[in-house]
This record gives structure tokens, C-alpha cells and sequence, in this order.
């Protein structure tokens, strides 16, 4: 086979998984009545986070995230706290709704990966190694 072969196969497989991975979350969010977006935009929340923060690891311009936000907040899912220093920056912040809709979307997402990723004993680790070592621009 050759390295073109090899990585044209790789390519295949790996976007394979990755559109399973994105159906499955997608599946999950629909099970709690969450649009797409505000699902992505929920798991990325954890700490208090600055709406300019969001928009960089949603991979969005920051003026998408405002309509975002305001489902999530419209849910009672995210609340908007000015930062102390900087009155103009907003920082959003999970409810105890949002934590519980949090956890419960990423332990549904995670259940459906881990059947995906069900290999033989060891080859789940040796496969988190290998892609460990793909070069990615993060």
C-alpha cells in the first residue's frame, strides 16, 4: 500500500469517526431539547468564562456567540456577570440548571463514545497513544 493509499484510508476513517462522534453528541443534545450550538457552547463551559474565551473554542466570531448566550440564558442555563476589573467584558457563568444539563449531556456523549472506542483489552490505549502523537494546531 501505498503512503498516499495509507493516508487517503487514514483520512477516511479518521472523518468517520468524527462525523459518529458529532452524531452522537448531536443525538444527546436533541434528548435535552438543546439546538446544536448551545450544546457545543454548554460542554465548552466549566469555569466562569469571558464571551470573547467562548468564541474562541467554539472556533466562531465572538458577535455568533451573543445569540448563543442569550438561548442559553433564555433556558436558565448560563447567566452574564460583568467582570470586576472591566465592566464592558461579560463573563458567563453556569447555573446549577446548566451544571446539571452539563454533566448529563457530557455523560450521555461519553457513554456513546466509550461503545464506539470498545476494542480489545489494550487497543484502546494504543490508539489514544497514536493519535496522541498526530500533529494538530492546537
Amino acid at each position: 500500500m501505498s503512503d498516499d493509499s495509507v493516508v487517503a484510508e487514514l483520512t477516511e476513517l479518521v472523518m468517520r469517526v468524527a462525523r459518529r462522534l458529532q452524531f452522537d453528541f448531536h443525538a444527546a443534545a436533541a434528548e435535552l431539547d438543546l439546538p446544536p450550538a448551545q450544546a457545543l457552547a454548554l460542554s465548552e463551559l466549566g469555569e466562569s468564562a469571558p464571551m470573547r474565551e467562548l468564541a474562541v473554542r467554539l472556533g466562531c466570531d465572538a458577535s455568533n456567540v451573543t445569540g448563543i448566550v442569550d438561548g442559553l440564558e433564555r433556558r436558565g442555563l448560563v447567566t452574564r456577570r460583568p467582570d470586576p476589573s472591566d465592566r464592558r467584558v461579560k463573563h458567563l457563568v453556569l447555573t446549577e440548571e446548566g451544571e446539571r444539563k452539563r454533566e448529563t449531556l457530557r455523560s450521555r456523549s461519553h457513554a456513546k463514545a466509550a461503545e464506539l472506542f470498545e476494542l480489545p483489552h489494550g487497543d484502546d490505549v494504543r490508539l489514544r497513544d497514536l493519535l496522541a502523537q498526530v500533529k494538530t494546531c492546537r
